[in-house]
């Protein structure tokens, strides 16, 4: 038996496969297209002379209301939607969860012209918290979320029940170790050139100790849609922005001044290094060691504990979300 189908017909289901391809997607500069699934919120602001918005996600408990809130902060390459199975774990435990879209990130006004610093980055981050009446959250930060979460915790000791840095990068200066400056003309040149193949790649190398499972295509193909789409120069722009803001503005020097609870939660198979393509081969032996930087991290910030994963990788919420979330429950509770 035979079955005709229609020129219309045949259209429509190569435009499904395709779009079911990872790395086919496009999406706004504004991560138009991509759907977290969940309630996008937006806080609007006044910022160095111009208007802005800060999407975020704000989920009530789920379980019983245990009266306390969870700040999520994403990692560069990362964003609110990356945390939709730590946001059930948390909500489940009774927390409430807010995760934000940092300005420049994800589905946040992406500024032609900002400053970045991780202390605007955090002064945003608080007001939005004030806006919504979070009063004094676990801030828990991932990557260059870990970063930002150290800063805030520096900025605003007393609006800080806990820190929690999982797997964050800064743990060493890389420009102090000798890795050499990029001008942000290069890295904007660079980032231009940013696909699903190179993001996929890094990611597996640096990230995963050379495995990969397919439910990550997902969150590389919301990164690379950024940089298909109609937006890709201003996403690229702001991307080469925050380098420069990673890799110029060290915390590690400051965390002994780190006054808050705080629990690290490293996996020791992480390698994540930015700037080390640029160092020597013999430089690069020597960075993103996390196994050693976790433990030189929690000596040094005087309320630490830690939490090693040594055989996971820079994401380990992502890489074993169950071992993770034990884990982190344990340490929240």
């Amino acid at each position: 038996m035979r079955f005709a189908v229609s020129a219309a017909a045949f259209a429509l289901l190569s435009t499904a496969a395709v779009a079911q391809t990872p790395g086919s997607e496009r999406f706004g500069a504004r991560l138009e297209g991509f759907d977290y699934g969940r309630e996008v919120k937006t806080h609007r602001f006044a910022s160095q002379r111009q208007d802005v918005e800060m999407a975020y996600l704000d989920v009530a408990p789920t379980g019983q209301a245990n009266g306390r809130t969870v700040v999520l902060l994403h990692g560069k390459n990362f964003c609110a939607g990356t945390w939709d199975e730590t946001i059930k774990t948390l909500s489940g435990a009774g927390f409430r969860v807010v995760a934000p879209d940092q300005v420049g990130f994800c589905k946040s006004t992406k500024p032609q012209g900002y400053q970045f610093s991780f202390q605007q980055l955090a002064a945003n981050t608080n007001g939005l918290l004030q806006e919504i009446g979070v009063e004094k959250p676990i801030v828990l930060g991932h990557s260059m979320g870990g970063m930002l979460a150290a800063r805030y915790a520096l900025m605003y000791p007393q609006a800080v029940e806990r820190l929690v840095m999982v797997n964050p990068i800064g743990l060493e200066d890389w420009q102090a170790k000798g890795v050499p400056f990029q001008p942000l003309a290069e890295a904007f040149q660079g980032e231009l050139k940013t696909n699903f193949e190179g993001i996929k790649a890094y990611q597996q190398r640096i990230y995963y100790n050379g495995q990969w499972k397919p439910e990550y295509d997902r969150w590389v193909g919301m990164l690379a849609g950024m940089y298909a789409g109609e937006g890709r120069e201003i996403v690229a722009w702001n991307q080469a922005q925050t380098s420069e803001m990673v890799f110029t503005q060290p915390v590690v020097h400051e965390f002994p001044r780190i006054a808050v609870p705080t629990t690290l939660m490293i996996g020791g198979r992480d390698r994540t290094a930015p700037g080390s393509n640029r160092a020597t081969q013999e430089l690069q032996k020597e960075l993103g060691l996390y196994a050693e930087l976790g433990q030189a991290a929690a000596k040094a910030i005087p309320k630490a504990e830690l939490v090693a994963f040594p055989e996971l990788g820079h994401s380990p919420q992502v890489e074993a979300p169950v071992e993770f979330h034990k884990a982190l429950l344990a340490a929240v509770k």
